[in-house]
């Protein structure tokens, strides 16, 4: 059986999205990954910006013609060879429940666990960074145990510290600044994300693995 296609359409007449045949899954990264080095390599494309089973690509004009980029990164998609997961481990102390946490309550409603599990199965895995986005620093991260896994808040919090660590259905996350968040939050961590004066200012890229280390546990 030949290996699934995947989609790529127009943002604008600027920008292409591939998204990735298949359920999200770290292997699906890497390969996207890989598909995002390469094709950076491309004339025609300025920037390309993996994210979750996805891959974005802006242009540096328009396109006459669409189709021969879009039929190359069809055809680059199943040659490539995934990247090794072979960035940086940061390890992250985290103080869970108390008031960094004000929604461990509910997921301990929802999964049936005591808080002692609940913390245990969290910081457990080591987190693979998939992408990052939805805001500058924040990144979306694989591997959480599924029996932790909390659906997201039928009402978001307004206004949620950065640092807060949160799970929001199958994942779990760091806010990287203040801000809107429809997560539940279990614990919060000091570590800073974002720092738009360093020449590098995103402290991790997709590749990279947060480890989640217990600081403190308030019940």
């Amino acid at each position: 059986m030949s290996e699934a296609v995947p989609l790529v359409s127009l943002l604008g007449d600027t920008a292409l999205l591939l998204e990735a045949p298949g359920a999200t899954s770290l292997e699906a990264q890497r390969r996207i990954w890989a598909l995002a080095r390469e094709a950076q390599t491309w004339p025609e494309i300025a920037e390309a910006v993996p994210g979750m089973n996805n891959l974005m690509l802006t242009v540096h004009q328009p396109l006459p013609s669409p189709a021969g980029v879009i039929r190359r990164l069809q055809e680059a998609w199943p040659a490539v060879v995934p990247l090794a997961l072979a960035g940086r481990v940061v390890e992250l102390p985290v103080t869970y429940g108390g008031e960094g946490g004000p929604h461990m309550a509910d997921v301990l409603a929802h999964t049936g666990l005591d808080v002692d599990e609940v913390v245990a199965r969290h910081a457990a895995p080591d987190y693979p960074v998939y992408a990052i986005g939805s805001h500058p620093g924040y990144c979306y991260l694989g591997g959480m145990d599924p029996r932790i896994a909390t659906p997201r808040r039928h009402s978001p919090v307004l206004r949620l510290p950065g640092g807060s660590v949160s799970i929001g259905g199958q994942q779990t996350g760091v806010s990287a600044s203040d801000g809107p968040s429809g997560w539940n939050t279990i614990g919060s961590t000091t570590m800073c994300f974002f720092d738009p004066s360093l020449p590098q200012p995103c402290l991790l890229s997709p590749g990279d693995t947060i480890r989640f280390r217990v600081a403190r546990v308030i019940r």
